[in-house]
C-alpha cells in the first residue's frame, strides 16, 4: 500500500494519474468526502468491487454507491 497525496487547492496532474493507474489496475483508493472518507474502485471491475467489500467487511447483500461524473454515464 502506498499513499498518493493530492492537494485539493492545487492538484498535481501526475498524482492524479498515479491514482487513476491504481484504479485501472484493480486497486482501491481512499478519498475524502464532505463527512467521511470513501473507498473507491473501478465499478466495472468485479474483482476490484469485491476488494471493497472485503476491505470494509461489508456483506454482499449491502450494495455500494457508484459515483459518476455526469448523468450520461449513469
Amino acid at each position: 500500500m502506498s499513499t498518493i497525496r493530492v492537494d485539493q487547492q492545487s492538484p498535481d496532474p501526475a498524482a492524479i494519474e498515479q491514482a487513476a493507474a491504481v484504479l485501472r489496475a484493480g486497486g482501491l483508493v481512499a478519498f475524502p468526502t464532505e463527512t467521511v472518507y470513501g473507498l473507491g474502485a473501478n465499478a466495472l471491475d468485479s474483482e476490484a468491487v469485491a476488494r471493497i467489500f472485503a476491505a470494509k467487511g461489508r456483506p454482499s447483500y449491502n450494495p455500494l454507491i457508484v459515483h459518476v461524473h455526469d448523468a450520461a454515464v449513469a
